[in-house]
């Protein structure tokens, strides 16, 4: 009998975001006859409740977090050094750039066989200041240049690093990609989304509360949206529905109260599952400041709705031309509004995208394509 590749996964968070979602879907999706998965991660509970109810074995590390506390990274290394030396993984996947630094030096004091860090996105893309953005731009080199294999989730990404020093030869993209999902008719999923069922023309996302995803950039678009209707019925009907919780919540919410949009734009929080709920939509926007490669649009391309989105990283590898969706300069509150007028009157073109954004993601961004290419990485 042929023994199993053993794997070990590693999350810095355990929440349910685009790196975890990724983890959760090559961990319950690989062959069970040929690979032994465990998966490690730190705060949070989401992934692990996911996980667990899948049947596949975790570990938490909890001094594992986000925020920089030195004792605690001391901590999670010992940790981490500590399962390797024991367990003796033949892989180890890391995703994320703190658990990237922590475990690729761990992998290689272990003298693990392979060591795969998955680049989700680069934290040099966020606005701040010049001194972080080297500082972090090392930290990621470092973790990169102590792993076997680097895989970038977009071709915009691995264009970014591929040159960095000792990185040409191991970098290698593979798209994020998605199953067939449940989805629910549109009555039912309104219902679930706000508690009733209306017949209005919603506009809509699902998204971190976080300043990387553009929502001040959406609420001012639909603002101006909103007033340039006025004088037509469809003004009327316009909402804006955000699904997701975040840090910027508070922001957000005095924003949305000083454009005097309370009645209009709703901010519903966590939904479980809240892809099977996309048909309540009419239009799908992320106006992201930056981005790798959205599971998001990919689920909204599934659901056969029209979209919006920013030009950044590698959304517009999904959305190729203007028959699968409109893509806007990032930050351009006016053209964000301009397209999202133009999909609100223009009823046929928003069959048309959705319809062509479906069959670009069932061809091209297939959890099978992923989880093909990602095996072939993990077996060479």
């Amino acid at each position: 009998m042929a023994t199993k590749t053993k794997i070990f996964y590693f999350i810095t968070k355990g929440n349910f975001g685009g790196a975890q979602r990724y983890v959760y879907d090559l961990a319950t999706s690989l062959p069970k006859t040929d690979f032994d998965i465990t998966v490690i991660f730190g705060e949070g509970k989401i992934l692990g409740e996911k996980l667990v109810s899948a049947g596949i074995k975790t570990r938490q590390i909890s001094s594992l977090q986000r925020d920089v506390n030195i004792l605690a990274e001391l901590q999670s290394f010992w940790n981490i050094l500590s399962i390797l030396l024991k367990e003796r993984p033949d892989v180890i996947h890391l995703n994320s750039s703190k658990i990237g630094g922590l475990g690729a030096l761990a992998g290689r004091l272990a003298r693990i066989p392979k060591i795969i860090f998955t680049v989700h996105g680069l934290a040099t893309n966020e606005d701040r200041p010049s001194w972080q953005k080297i500082l972090i731009k090392f930290s990621h080199w470092l973790s990169m240049i102590l792993s076997h294999e680097i895989i970038t989730v977009s071709d915009s990404l691995k264009k970014e690093i591929v040159n960095w020093s000792g990185l040409r030869d191991k970098v290698t993209t593979i798209h994020n990609g998605l199953g067939p999902a449940k989805l629910f008719e549109r009555s039912i999923s309104r219902k679930e989304i706000l508690g009733k069922s209306n017949d209005r023309f919603w506009i809509g996302t699902i998204s971190e509360l976080h300043k990387n995803k553009g929502l001040d950039y959406l609420i001012e678009a639909f603002t101006a949206t909103v007033r340039a209707l006025l004088g037509n019925s469809l003004g009327w009907s316009l909402n804006l529905v955000i699904i997701g919780e975040g840090e910027e919540r508070a922001r957000l919410e005095k924003l949305i109260k000083d454009k005097r949009m309370d009645d209009r734009i709703f901010l519903v929080g966590r939904v479980e599952d809240a892809r099977s709920y996309l048909k309540a939509f009419d239009i799908f926007t992320l106006t992201s400041r930056t981005e790798a490669l959205p599971y998001s649009i990919l689920e909204a391309g599934l659901a056969g709705l029209p979209v919006i989105a920013s030009e950044v990283g590698g959304i517009p590898e999904l959305i190729t031309d203007a028959e699968q969706g409109i893509l806007v300069p990032k930050g351009n509150i006016e053209e964000i509004k301009k397209s999202l007028l133009f999909m609100i009157k223009k009823k046929e073109y928003r069959h048309l995208a959705g319809m062509n954004l479906k069959h670009q993601v069932q061809q091209n961004f297939s959890l099978k394509q992923m989880l093909e290419k990602t095996i072939t990485i993990y077996n060479n």
